[in-house]
C-alpha cells in the first residue's frame, strides 16, 4: 500500500478507548468530515509513494493546528498558502505552524521535506482540559493511562514504512523524556534526536528563530538512511 493510504486507514479507524481523568476530554479531530477531507488531500498530494521516511514526533494535536486541519503542526493558513489545499476554515494562526512551514521552506519547500519525514505525536489525539490544550504529560494518570494506546498507535504506524534509525523529537524536556524512556523500554529506535518545541520558540525566543531554524536544518539533514 501506498504511504498515504497506511495513514489515511490509520487515523480513519483510531480507537481511544481510554478511560480519562476528571476533566479531560480527547480531541478527535478526524470525526469531522471537513477534517478528514483535508487529510485526503494533504496525505494523497505528498505521500503517494513508498518512500521510507523518518518519523519527527510532537506532544499531541492543539486545538487551532492539527485540531482542526487534522495535519500535524498544520494549521488552516499553512494547509492552505503553502500547501497549496484550499479551505473553508477561519483562518487563524497557529504558532507552531508559522515555525514548522518557516522551517520547511529553509530545508527546501513541501516537497523535499514531506517526501523524507513523516510528522506525528507521541499521542495522534489530542486533550483539552477547561476548554484549554493539555499536554498529555501534564497530567501524570493521563500519562499512565493512555500508554497501551501510544505504543499502539507507534506500532501500527511503523508499518507504514518507516526509517526506524532515527527519529526526531519536538520538545526537548518532557516529551524527550518520555520518549527516551519508551524507546529504552520497546527499542522503537536505534536514535532519537531531540529538538526545540516550536512552541517554545516562537513564544520565548523568538529573537533567536533562525538560529533554530538552521539548527532544525542541520539536524534533519545531518543523519542519513
Amino acid at each position: 500500500m501506498l504511504f498515504a493510504k497506511n495513514i489515511l486507514s490509520f487515523i480513519q479507524s483510531l480507537e481511544f478507548g481510554v478511560k480519562l481523568p476528571n476533566g479531560i476530554e480527547v480531541m478527535i479531530p478526524f470525526e469531522e468530515p471537513a477534517t478528514m477531507q483535508a487529510c485526503k488531500l494533504f496525505y494523497k498530494k505528498f505521500y503517494s509513494d513508498n518512500e521510507h521516511r523518518k518519523m519527527i514526533i510532537g506532544i499531541n494535536p492543539g486545538r487551532f493546528g492539527a485540531g482542526v486541519t487534522g495535519v500535524p503542526f498544520t494549521d488552516p493558513v499553512r494547509l492552505q498558502n503553502e500547501c497549496g489545499i484550499e479551505n473553508n476554515w477561519v483562518k487563524k494562526q497557529e504558532l507552531s505552524s508559522l515555525y514548522v512551514y518557516d522551517m520547511i521552506k529553509a530545508f527546501g519547500g513541501v516537497i523535499d521535506f514531506y517526501k523524507q519525514f513523516y510528522i506525528t505525536a507521541v499521542s495522534p489525539l489530542g486533550f483539552t482540559k477547561d476548554g484549554k490544550n493539555l499536554n498529555y504529560y501534564d497530567d501524570k494518570t493521563l500519562q499512565d493511562r493512555i500508554k497501551p494506546f501510544v505504543i499502539d498507535c507507534f506500532e501500527r504506524q511503523f508499518k507504514f514504512g518507516i526509517n526506524r534509525k532515527v527519529a526526531f523529537c519536538l520538545g526537548d524536556g518532557k516529551n524527550f523524556k518520555y520518549l527516551s524512556k519508551l524507546n529504552k523500554e520497546l527499542h522503537f529506535f536505534e536514535l532519537i534526536v531531540p529538538l526545540s518545541h516550536p512552541r517554545f520558540i516562537m513564544q520565548y525566543r523568538l529573537k533567536k528563530k533562525q538560529e533554530y531554524i538552521e539548527n532544525y536544518v542541520r539536524q534533519l539533514s545531518s543523519i542519513n538512511p
